[in-house]
Formats: C-alpha cells, sequence, structure tokens
C-alpha cells in the first residue's frame, strides 16, 4: 500500500507521504517520494512543489528498523532522496507541522524552503542512540543556524521549538493556521520568482561563518567527555560539525558519512537501539491483544503511608487521579501526608513546578483510617510490611470492602502474588505491582502476572503504567520475580569475595567503573540492609540448603542498616550521602575470616565484574525458560530502568550477547572451580548452556528455550 500521494492547489503539487504513527522515512516510503518529485517535476503545469506529512506531524525520521540491514541503503536511501530534492529545478517547500525529527528534518533541510507551525518541535535526536545525523543534518543545519546553535541541538538530541529559529534561514516562515496553505502560497510566490532569473536556494551552498569555533569546538569536547565518557557519538557529531565549518560540503558529507557508520557498527549504538526496541516491546504481552477492553482508572486507594506508599501515592497524584491514602494510626497517617506535602513544597522550591499546580496536586489527596472509605476506588495497592501474612490479612479486609470490578494490586518485591489472590473470593481481579523506591522517581514498574490474574485486568495495568510515566515489565510470579530474584545472586557473590578478600570499597569500585551506578555495597546501604536480613531469614527456613556469608547478617546485628541508620557497610555523615570506609566493618570482616578459616586473597577487577555480572545472567537465563519473563530484552530494561545496569552494554543479556555465550559459559566453568563461590551455581542454565552450544544468542528474535 502506498504512502504518499499528490494532490494539486492551482500549480502546487502537494506530495504528502507517511504512515501513523511518526510517518517514518522507510524504503518504500523513499522510493514513492522521489517518483511523486520526478512526476510534479516533469509536469509544466506544475510550477512548485510542497512536501508534507500525514498525521498531523512532517516525520519522525528514519525507520528505526531498518538500521543496520540491507533495506537501510536500498536505493532511494535518505541521501538520494534529499539529493533530489536538493536538485529539483522547481522550488519544493516543506510544510512543517506536529513533529520534524532526525532524518524528517533532514529531509527538510534539503528543500528549498521551510514553513512551520508555530507549535511544531524540530530536532535530531541521534545522538540518543548512539549515532549522529547521518543524513546531511551535521552539514545543512550549521550552515543555517550556526555553529553554536547547530551543537546545541545534536548534542541535546531534544526537540526545539519551531519558534525559536524564527528569523534564521532555517525557517522562511512561522504559521499560526494551515501550514500547506502557507507552504503553497510561499511556493507560488518563489516559484515567480524563480521564472524571473531567481536562483533556488540550498542550505549546501552557504558558508559556515563562526569566528569563535576552536574556543566553541573545545568547550563542546571538554563537556562531552566529562559528561558522556562511556559514549562515542557526542564527539564524533561533533567532528562532524567541525567538518562542516572547516570543509567543502561535499567533503563534510563524506566525513558525516564516515562517522555514521563507525558509530552504526559499534557497540555502544547496538546496545543503545536494542534498548530502544526492548523498552517498546516491554509494553506487548503475547496472549493479551491491543484491543483488550479496559478497566476506567478514576481513582485510586493507597494502603500504607510509609516511604513506599507515599511514593505511589505521588504517582497517581502527579496523574491527576484523586487518591484514598489510608493507614491504621493517625501519627502514621499524619506523617505519610507530611511527607508528601513536602515532596510538593521541595518540587516549588527547586522550580520544578508551580506553586498552583502542587496545591492542585496536593488537593486530591484523601487521607484516612477507615477501609470503608476506599471502596469505591478503582484501583487499590497495598504497600504494607513485606510480610505475607501481614499483606494477606489486608487483602482479605480488601475483598470485603472494594466495589465489584476493582483492581486489587499488591506491591510486593518478593512474596507470592498467586498466595496473597488465594486469599480473596476474586483473584482474577489480583495483580503484583513492584514499584522501585523511590516510587515517584523510579522509572521501572514489574506488572507481576498471577495464574488467575485477568487479561483486562493486565491490559489496564499496563496502560495505568503508561499514565503513570512508568516503564512497566510484566513478570510471572516467582520469589523476588525478575529483577529480585536476579540481584539476590549478585549480592550472594559479592559477599562471597568480601569473604574470600576483597573489601566493600574494591567491589564497589570495580563494578561502578563497568558502568553500573552503584555497587552492591552502597546500593545495599541505600535500600536498607535489613531488608536483605528479613529475606534471608525466610529463606533459612524455605530454603535451608543455600549457600551465603554470615557477614551481613553480622553487620545487621549490629544495627547498621544503611543510610537511614547513618551506618551500614560505608559510615555516613548528617546531611551527606557520600560513603566513607568504615573501621568497624574491616575489622567485623577479618573476624569473621579468621573464624571460619579462610585466608584473604587478592581479587582483581575482571574476577569481582565476571562473577557479578555474570551470576545476572545465569539467572536470567533461568527466568527467561521457565517464562517468568516473556522475552530477554525485558529482562535488559528491568535491569536499566531499576538497577543501574550501564545503558552503553544493552542490559545483562544484550551484554552476555556482546561478550559471546560461548566465552562466557567458558569463564562460567572457571568460576565454578573456586570452592567458596558456590560451585553448583555456576553450572551454566539449560537455555545459556543450549545456546552457547548452538552459537545462538539471547537477543535474537523468538529465544526462550
Amino acid at each position: 500500500m502506498t504512502t504518499v500521494t499528490t494532490t494539486r492547489q492551482g500549480p502546487v503539487a502537494v506530495i504528502r507521504f507517511g504512515e501513523a504513527p511518526v510517518n517514518s522515512l522507510g524504503a518504500a516510503t523513499r522510493r514513492d517520494i522521489v517518483a511523486a518529485l520526478d512526476a510534479a517535476t516533469l509536469e509544466a503545469a506544475v510550477t512548485a512543489i510542497v512536501l508534507a506529512g500525514n498525521n498531523g506531524l512532517f516525520s519522525a525520521g528514519a525507520d528505526i528498523k531498518e538500521f543496520g540491514t540491507e533495506a537501510m541503503f536500498r536505493a532511494p536511501n535518505l541521501h538520494d532522496l534529499i539529493s533530489a530534492v536538493e536538485s529539483c529545478p522547481k522550488p519544493v517547500v516543506a510544510a512543517i507541522e506536529g513533529t520534524c525529527l532526525g532524518g524528517g528534518l533532514e529531509l527538510a533541510l534539503g528543500c528549498h524552503y521551510r514553513v512551520a507551525a508555530e507549535g511544531a518541535k524540530l530536532g535530531l535526536p541521534e545522538v540518543k542512540i548512539g549515532l549522529l545525523p547521518g543524513a546531511g543534518g551535521t552539514q545543512r543545519l550549521p550552515r543555517l543556524i550556526g555553529v553554536e546553535n547547530a551543537l546545541n541541538v545534536i548534542l541535546s538530541g531534544e526537540p526545539v521549538p519551531a519558534k525559536l529559529f524564527k528569523g534564521s534561514p532555517l525557517l522562511d516562515a512561522l504559521s499560526s493556521g494551515d501550514v500547506t496553505a502557507a507552504a503553497v502560497a510561499l511556493g507560488t510566490a518563489k516559484a515567480a520568482e524563480v521564472g524571473g532569473g531567481a536562483r533556488l536556494p540550498r542550505a549546501r551552498d552557504l558558508k559556515v561563518r563562526e569566528p569563535n569555533l576552536d574556543p566553541l569546538l573545545g568547550f563542546a569536547r571538554t563537556s562531552a567527555k566529562a559528561g558522556f565518557a562511556n559514549f562515542p557519538a557526542p564527539l564524533k557529531c561533533i567532528e562532524a560539525i567541525e567538518a562542516a565549518a572547516r570543509m567543502r560540503f561535499a567533503e563534510g558529507l563524506a566525513t558525516e558519512r564516515r562517522l555514521f557508520g563507525e558509530l552504526m557498527i559499534g557497540p555502544v549504538s547496538k546496545a543503545l537501539r536494542h534498548a530502544f526496541f526492548a523498552e517498546r516491546a516491554a509494553a506487548k504481552v503475547a496472549d493479551v491483544p491491543e484491543s483488550t477492553p479496559l478497566r476506567p482508572i478514576k481513582s485510586a486507594a493507597v494502603i500504607g503511608a510509609g516511604t513506599m506508599g507515599t511514593g505511589i501515592a505521588i504517582n497517581f497524584l502527579n496523574a491527576g487521579i484523586p487518591v484514598h491514602l489510608l493507614e491504621v494510626g493517625q501519627a502514621a497517617l499524619d506523617k505519610g501526608v507530611e511527607r508528601i506535602r513536602d515532596n510538593y513544597t521541595g518540587q516549588v522550591k527547586k522550580g520544578r513546578m508551580k506553586p498552583e499546580d502542587a496545591k492542585a496536586k496536593a488537593a486530591l489527596l484523601t487521607p484516612t483510617l477507615n477501609y470503608a472509605d476506599v471502596g469505591q476506588a478503582d484501583i487499590v495497592i497495598e504497600a504494607v510490611f513485606e510480610d505475607l501474612g501481614v499483606k494477606s490479612a489486608v487483602f482479605k479486609t480488601l475483598d470485603g470492602v472494594m466495589k465489584p470490578g476493582a483492581i486489587l494490586a499488591t506491591n510486593t518485591s518478593t512474596l507470592d502474588v498467586d498466595a496473597i489472590a488465594n486469599v480473596t473470593k476474586r483473584p482474577a481481579d489480583v495483580i503484583g505491582t513492584h514499584f522501585f523506591s523511590p516510587a515517584n522517581i523510579m522509572k521501572l514498574l514489574e506488572v507481576v502476572r498471577g495464574k488467575a490474574t485477568a487479561k483486562d485486568v493486565l491490559a489496564t495495568t499496563m496502560k495505568l503504567a503508561k499514565t503513570l510515566r512508568k516503564t512497566a515489565v510484566v513478570s510471572g510470579v516467582c520469589d523476588g520475580f525478575i529483577g529480585n530474584r536476579m540481584i539476590e545472586q549478585y549480592s550472594r557473590q559479592a559477599m562471597f569475595m568480601l569473604d574470600e578478600g576483597a573489601s566493600p570499597t574494591e567491589i564497589d569500585a570495580a563494578i561502578e567503573k563497568f558502568g553500573f551506578a552503584m555497587g552492591p555495597f552502597r546500593m545495599s546501604d541505600l535500600a536498607g540492609n535489613d531488608i536483605g536480613w528479613h529475606i534471608r531469614q525466610r529463606r533459612a527456613l524455605e530454603h535451608p540448603d543455600m549457600k551465603y556469608s554470615k557477614v551481613a547478617d553480622r553487620l545487621c546485628e549490629l544495627g547498621r542498616f544503611g543510610q537511614k541508620t547513618g551506618s551500614g557497610w560505608y559510615d555516613y555523615k548528617p546531611g551527606d550521602r557520600a560513603a566513607y570506609p568504615a573501621p568497624v566493618v574491616d575489622e567485623l570482616i577479618t573476624t569473621y575470616r579468621a573464624e571460619t578459616g579462610l585466608k584473604p586473597r587478592k581479587l582483581d577487577a575482571t574476577e569481582i565484574i565476571d562473577r557479578l555480572v555474570y551470576s545476572l545472567v545465569n539467572e536470567a537465563a533461568k527466568i527467561l525458560e521457565e517464562g517468568i519473563a516473556q522475552r530477554a530484552s525485558d529482562i535488559d530494561i528491568v535491569y536499566l530502568t531499576g538497577y543501574g545496569f550501564p545503558v552503553w552494554r544493552g542490559g545483562p543479556m544484550a551484554y552476555a550477547d556482546e561478550v559471546g555465550l560461548y566465552a562466557l559459559v567458558r569463564r562460567m566453568v572457571e568460576l565454578g572451580r573456586n570452592p567458596y563461590g558456590d560451585p553448583k551455581f555456576w553450572t551454566p542454565a539449560p537455555l545459556l548452556a543450549r545456546l552457547a552450544a548452538s552459537g545462538g544468542s539471547f537477543t535474537a528474535p523468538g529465544v526462550r528455550s
């Protein structure tokens, strides 16, 4: 089906292109635009041409699904299309409305004239997927808006309001009305000028005039090295823009193409593109059609006014959804309400929210001590103490008071959602919603699908996640779901390495240099060491054969629960979140080693990183084969958005593929020879072993077993 149509408005041919939702410039669309352009050029009655997008926008750019494939280079490629536009003997006007991004903006830059709606946004977001604008964007944009402005647009990757370019050569006109009509009028006028002998303007013919070129480029490079040390794209963007300033257009364009190709085949862009697609795939559930009817969510209730409960409530308030916040005691309720008010006060002080907006959001909160008050909410989220008995008691009460059709959600991080659902008479209405702390800031939401969870409940919860601006990943029911089940193995290895001779500082430093936001010991101090202690106590009863280091328990016996108590694996100072080495912890570790007869050895950074990261991969392979996760990329999204895994490595599964599963399995076998690191755990998971043996990968389409 063609995506391109041509209509006539007097002597002007209007070529509209693109399909919902973003009018991407895929191979078929490029071919049809060139064909329509050629036809209009040959038609004597046509004096000018307007390019416009369908669906109220121009184009969001190249079809990212074609990146790295033959279709990306299939003629006419994006360069061919832009060249056809630029060399057209008749005036070509871009009619820009909505968004005009990436290859879409590069196409517009190739037009002779550009008219934009006042509300349109323009940008070159390629840097966000580890690339640079590869169809002339780094060469034409500096010629139109100058080097400094081009650096800002290209390095930020953010859409910019079109009105900010008013008066620059980038835009010939801004329109407050019908953009296409304005473009047709401009095309008609310019056609008359061309008929009188005027030359058509081309961005490529302009000179870059920048007297402060060296200082601008130097500052940009210093900033890129400091802020994006692990991302090569910003520096290559700067190199390409410098080429625009110092070289002739054709030479600069060749430089841009070379740099684009280097980035395209590099591991960072591959990882970022993987993450881009993974986030979109995570929203899809194989057996839940997009047409599944949704339950209305116009009101919510949160049970528990602690740190997690109030953070969850803030998400709903920010989305404009009224919330009842329930506690069993007045003091705890008052403290929770105060925490929410303090959050909004802080947002206003930081200039992130207008006072009137903060007041309106806070007004949507209704505190209560009475379960009967929450009964008419469309969804209720329980956020009480992480104990199956406590949560089950809450759900028995909710089962009796909530209206028919209400969604009953539990914010548990490890517990059995099916067991909780089974205490109610409506298990189909029960679902897990594992928010991450701080709940009003962290992007990840694990949506836990119970055996009885109804499809419309799951679909509604996934849609709600978008409303709350969360990235939702569906998990099946198991102890710890996806993220915490994996992090337990990661933490176990960290503790074993502590016993064997490494210090908390050495372990944290190694994995942070690898790219994690924080190491396992700083992370535990932030989350609260008592949480892990509680889980280990439960494990001792349920799985007495599971091996753990005892150092963490002894730390908790001293009351060193982390930042909230001012001491944990590290010491903390009032008002200072920096982690300081703690002599008492060093002494605790030394004493434990002596008691257990462990002779400390030196662990290098490679061993530390391999044991931590590969422990995640091995457990993830089990999760994937069991069907707890739908796809490997979902596991990557959990770790990229909830656990600080370095985004430029794509997540644990993408990283494993980059390393190579064959090599990874060989390394695991080697790690399994260490008698202190739980050798049994290092037996490769069956799925991992099969993929390694067959030369497969986790992130290949359709991988599960």
